[in-house]
């Protein structure tokens, strides 16, 4: 074996790890009233220091009402590699992170919370895909493992089960752990990341990103310790619902093609009963019915044009606004007239009134979906995977 092979980063069966070359490991630690662990939890830290891993660690102190700013302070003074940085108001985990990795100077970037529920020495053999550059993103998952796992709250494990699914779905990932609070980096991809969510929905809108950038992300099994909420837990049902907002929100514009087509399924049926209320208002002022039906067709599609906005496609991906809405109106009309044509075609064929419609209805999706897509926001493919480094690579 030469000696490129044997520098290469390693897990024993017994389960030490060697990096094979002395690399700098940036923890950013956000902190919100955690005075009971804080200490100790930089102190669990600490002990993963040896000749080959050098740490700093940043400590986001997020406005803490409690004593955490004076221990960050405090062990700032007598541990070179600890940086303190504090937060004018509370802004949240998302919001702490930002702060944190715009600050990081090492070579990999990892987050750690202060609660204790993740233990530390788990960090460094997820570094080995990452020192071995065959990883962009490693990824701890609770689920992954043989080590030790508290038990508890089974809603809790089940969302987490759920949102990680729906991730995938929009992703097209495979993992098993999308809100894990472990995920190391390589500094250059997180600092070319911008993290937009403030509280918890960073956890997908990272998953999101990395997906979009099409990095190689590896998984790996670790332990954890949950805490209660008694014991400071801090995730609520209302973050929940975020991830779930945030799952929608940052993958859909590069989600696969049929999970882009079931939106906009959603989007055209909004936009269809619209259409029909519209018309029947309007009918019901004693407007005539041709009338009526322009009025609500415009206004329909005005509608599914911000629906496409704000849940699908990315505004003005392409164009400036007064293109978009051009080329957007251009399609509308194409369709419609479409529609029209291939009805009165079918009706002439013999066709029932009913199912003529339907057919010309069913296309007419099918075409509006497309033409958003490939012409109206048009985004860029995001390309294939990165690919591993072959052999001696």
């Amino acid at each position: 074996m030469g000696n490129e092979s044997m520098s290469r980063a390693w897990t024993s069966p017994q389960g030490s790890t060697s990096l094979g070359k002395p690399v700098r490991l940036t923890l950013v630690i956000p902190c919100y009233n955690e005075e009971k662990t804080l200490e100790k939890c930089v102190q669990r830290v600490l002990r993963i220091r040896d000749e080959e891993l050098a740490l700093e660690i940043i400590i986001v102190d997020d406005h803490s009402q409690d004593d955490s700013p004076s221990i960050a302070l405090s062990l700032a003074k007598h541990i070179p590699e600890i940086t303190v940085i504090r937060h004018d108001r509370n802004m949240g985990k998302g919001a702490a992170l930002r702060t944190g990795f715009q600050q990081a100077t090492g070579d990999y970037v990892a987050v750690q919370d202060a609660d204790l529920e993740y233990d530390p020495c788990d960090l460094k053999k997820l570094l080995v895909p990452l020192v071995n550059d065959e990883a962009d993103v490693v990824l701890g998952s609770r689920f992954l493992t043989a080590g030790p796992h508290r038990v508890l709250y089974f809603w809790h494990s089940l969302g987490n089960k759920f949102l990680t699914l729906l991730s995938n779905m929009f992703s097209d990932l495979n993992l098993t752990d999308m809100e894990t609070c472990y995920k190391v980096f390589k500094r250059e991809f997180i600092q070319g990341v911008r993290i937009e969510e403030n509280r918890f929905g960073v956890e997908p809108e990272l998953v999101a990103k990395m997906a979009a950038k099409r990095v190689r992300i590896f998984e790996m099994g670790i332990s954890y310790y949950g805490r209660t909420y008694e014991e400071g837990k801090k995730i609520k049902a209302k973050d929940g619902l975020r991830a779930f907002y945030c799952i929608f929100h940052y993958n859909a514009p590069t989600a696969p093609m049929p999970i882009q087509f079931l939106i906009y399924l959603l989007i055209g049926g909004l936009s269809a009963l619209f259409n029909l209320f519209a018309f029947l208002g309007a009918l019901s002022l004693g407007w005539t019915a041709p009338v009526s039906a322009a009025v609500a067709y415009v206004t329909a599609a005005a509608l599914n044009y911000l629906l496409c906005i704000a849940l699908l496609f990315r505004h003005k991906a392409r164009w400036n606004s007064l293109m978009e809405l051009s080329v957007y109106c251009l399609i509308v009309v194409l369709v419609g007239v479409l529609d029209v044509g291939v009805t009165h075609v079918l009706l002439l064929g013999g066709m029932a009134p009913w199912l003529a419609k339907s057919t010309a209805s069913v296309a007419g999706l099918i075409l509006n979906f497309l033409g958003r897509k490939y012409f109206v926001f048009p985004q860029p493919s995001a390309g294939p995977w990165k690919s591993r480094p072959g052999p001696g690579g």
